[in-house]
């Protein structure tokens, strides 16, 4: 009766956590990012991959602001970075956001909140070529706090993104 009771309880428990990390669809077009590391949420073996069309599902968030690297002020679209890690299955650690060239700036968690930085695609209503600093770029909204015109935040504003590893 107890081991009856027992394989009960471990099923009720089983049957009660989250499916396995296979809740993302598969990419259909290009892959533009790959997250890996510290992720609850996978499509590719242990890594979350999204193509342009699978960020845009997200949702798009739209940032207008001055950068130190263009001129005057551009329309940013993109996703929000907390949206993402929330996509992604991602709750907590340091997001190492790494570039085509093998660049690589650490992101603190903390930095994904809401109307924080996006992972832009379009600049100026144009997806982004590689030679304008895309396909992405970790855009923060510079122009609403002095908090977001600092060397850190600039340092943390990396282009040609192609993969984030989440490492505690």
């Amino acid at each position: 009766m107890l081991r009856k009771l027992i394989q009960s309880l471990a099923i009720a428990a089983l049957t009660a956590l989250p499916l396995a990390a296979q809740d993302l669809a598969a990419p259909e077009g290009e892959v533009i990012l790959t997250l890996s590391g510290e992720i609850g949420t996978t499509n590719a073996g242990d890594t979350a991959q999204f193509d342009l069309a699978m960020l845009e599902a997200l949702g798009t968030e739209t940032i207008e602001t001055t950068t130190i690297w263009t001129e005057g002020t551009n329309t940013f679209e993109g996703v929000s970075l907390k949206v993402l890690a929330e996509a992604a299955g991602i709750e907590g650690g340091t997001l190492r956001a790494t570039a085509i060239n093998d660049y690589a700036v650490e992101i603190p968690f903390e930095d994904a909140i809401e109307g924080g930085p996006i992972v832009a695609y379009r600049m100026n209503g144009a997806e982004m070529s590689v030679r304008d600093k895309g396909p992405l770029w970790i855009v923060y909204p510079y122009d609403s706090s002095a908090d977001y015109r600092t060397e850190v935040i600039y340092s943390r504003s990396i282009w040609q993104l192609d993969r984030i590893v989440v490492v505690d």
